[in-house]
């Protein structure tokens, strides 16, 4: 492609997963996306723009990580589409810059001489250089530059070292393809690159010791470790846990104290009567019953980017590949299940990185039932509830790690039934997985996206909960009645119609009518539950105690059943803990599966079994506890 003034040079950023790709990327475009040291965090091209030395105006495309480019996963196909020039609206690059990892030159050498082949101008960005040389390689960039026939720069992304060097090595003209010095496209030429390889980095990438251990080495000794590396996992995923409980109750303290404090300022401002209650009730009620879990929120996101940027989630994958492939499925469908933890959306299109058809279906379908952060507001509500709230962090960690055991242990027995019933895939489909070295944690990436992820939270809560909020506290007002009595006015209004016919359906699962409602309304997203249960029971943020948080646990203690047995029980709130976990309550979730999948028949038959499954479940715990005499 020929570039004009007007038009500027597009150039490709391809390698291998952890060689510091995307965190080039955001070095020269700016951009904030998120790094993480495995296969699969870029699953889409992203593009940017950035300039040379000279002011030279070049795009820069972000292509998904990839082994090789004749792979067979959706993923690997972006990428070899893009440098061919078969994507919609994406030129043909100008320029590919391979990004590699200095200490794996072995590995990712492989790719490199597979695009040098493609014919397209090439450098060769040697990455992390101060980690190869730490481990006691000693690099030869010019010896690299001399047998590849490309420009070579040494350079640490991480830390924007190297980055003028590499754009004054986009200069135009830009440099002509090199002589291969390899056979390309047979078995042959294969074991010829393979030959190259190796004694390519006999000369450019020499060990002083060839049995020195490195660092990292030493450390998956223990951590890697049939027996011990699950302790350390299990206790990792523990100690998660209790940290949000823990870390979290000062900074929900300032969130409770504030929002007390402007309720208490918009009851002197304005006299008692329906915009006064729609205020406190509504807006503040209903929005501040789901942000005061934002310090949780925001603290599970900060420790899951310290485990991605570590180095250690890539070794949670190799752990959990065994345990996986008794599921039918393989460490390739970690990162995407993980993922889901988060949120299943990116969780679902990460499934792109699996070759294997019937496997990425599988993975695409229990996806949602990884525990995501639109859960955790009702687990946070809930759980310390049922324990009293005073009976230690490590009670509540423990009963929300049992929480997500169980929706990744149900998970992974549908997706082994599911697994058999499409029956075996065609051709042979392997689990490759590169550990990349142990790193010091990319702060600055961990802090922009717990940032973004906080930003998404209160962006939904100032918009589709807030809405949602008044629309509630509008259907538990009106029509209104002239009776004093809370329960006889909620049960005139029209959410009380709409709970008495709900009514019959959830009782069974140990829920009246007002439970039933949130519960629908929750459909739309599921921190609304929270929302929808501070106005259905008339929270107002009361000074002289813990505000929102303690005054709706407190009305849901006090909640009765018109008989006046207690309407949460031990057993009731165990049973609405079981439905969150199963239902799948995220319309947007549907719709992208629907796209990924390619069917909007796997979707809704996603969403029908995962809430009869939520309902069965429920109402067996629930009915099964009570024969049992609890």
């Amino acid at each position: 492609m020929r570039t004009s003034p007007e038009t500027p040079a597009t150039i490709a950023l391809i390698g291998n997963p952890n060689a510091g790709k995307t965190t080039l990327f955001n070095t020269l475009t700016g951009a904030n996306q998120k790094v993480g040291n495995y296969s699969g965090v870029t699953v889409e091209l992203k593009s940017g723009e950035t300039f040379t030395p000279h002011g030279k105006k070049l795009r820069v495309l972000d292509l998904p990580g990839c082994y090789s480019l004749r792979a067979p996963s959706p993923d690997e196909k972006v990428a070899v589409d893009a440098l061919q020039g078969n994507l919609p609206g994406h030129p043909k690059p100008d320029l590919v810059v391979c990004v590699v990892d200095a200490s794996n030159l072995e590995r990712h050498l492989h790719l490199v001489l597979q695009v040098i082949d493609l014919g397209i101008p090439t450098v060769l960005a040697l990455n992390m250089v101060d980690m190869a040389e730490k481990s006691g390689l000693r690099l030869d960039p010019a010896k690299l530059s001399e047998e590849l026939g490309v420009p070579v720069v040494p350079m640490q992304a991480s830390a924007g070292r190297g980055i003028i060097e590499l754009k004054q090595a986009l200069r135009f003209p830009f440099p002509t393809p090199p002589q291969a010095k390899w056979a390309a496209g047979t078995n042959e030429g294969d074991a010829a690159r393979r030959e190259f390889i190796l004694d390519l980095c006999e000369l450019a990438a020499r060990r002083a010791d060839a049995h020195q251990l490195t660092f990292s080495d030493r450390l998956d000794h223990w951590l890697l470790h049939p027996i011990l590396g699950w302790v350390v996992f299990l206790a990792a995923m523990f100690t998660v846990f209790w940290a949000i409980f823990s870390f979290a109750q000062i900074p929900m303290g300032w969130i409770e104290t504030a929002q007390g404090g402007v309720a208490g300022w918009v009851e002197s401002l304005i006299p008692e009567g329906d915009l006064r209650s729609l205020l406190v009730d509504g807006v503040l009620g209903g929005v501040g019953g789901v942000m005061v879990f934002l310090p949780q929120i925001l603290l599970l996101f900060f420790f899951i980017g310290l485990l991605e940027s570590s180095g250690y989630m890539a070794r949670a994958a190799y752990l959990m590949d065994g345990v996986m492939s008794k599921a039918g499925l393989s460490g390739k469908a970690f990162l995407p299940l993980f993922s889901s933890y988060a949120c299943a959306i990116p969780g679902v299109m990460a499934t792109r990185t699996i070759d294997s058809a019937k496997e990425r279906l599988v993975t695409i379908f229990v996806a949602p039932w990884m525990s995501c952060s639109a859960r955790l507001p009702v687990y946070f509500l809930i759980v310390p509830l049922l324990l009293h709230e005073n009976e230690g962090s490590w009670k509540q960690a423990l009963i929300l790690f049992a929480i997500y055991a169980l929706g990744t242990l149900s998970a992974f027995g549908v997706a082994r039934v599911l697994r058999r019933k499409l029956g075996p895939d065609a051709g042979n489909h392997h689990f490759l997985l590169e550990l990349p070295p142990y790193r010091a944690p990319q702060w600055k990436y961990i802090f922009r996206h717990v940032l973004e992820r906080g930003g998404s939270f209160v962006a939904k809560a100032g918009t589709i909960i807030l809405g949602l909020s008044i629309l509630l506290w509008a259907l538990g007002t009106y029509p209104k009645t002239d009776s004093k009595d809370d329960a006889e006015a909620l049960a005139h209004s029209a959410m009380g119609r709409i709970g008495a016919v709900i009514e019959p359906l959830v009782k069974p699962l140990g829920f009246d009518g007002r439970v039933g409602t949130a519960i629908l309304t929750s459909f739309a997203a599921r921190e609304v539950f929270n929302s929808s249960m501070a106005v259905i029971f008339r929270v107002e943020a009361a000074e002289n105690d813990k505000q929102t948080r303690a005054s709706l646990r407190g009305r849901l203690a006090a909640a009765k059943w018109p008989d006046g047995a207690p309407l949460f029980t031990p057993l009731s709130m165990i049973s609405l803990l079981v439905f969150y976990i199963y239902a799948l309550q995220c319309l947007p979730t549907t719709a992208v599966v629907a796209r990924e999948a390619g069917s909007w028949k796997w979707a809704l038959g996603q969403f029908a079994f995962m809430c009869g499954f939520a309902y069965v479940s429920s109402l067996l715990v629930f009915q099964g506890g009570k024969i049992l005499g609890f």
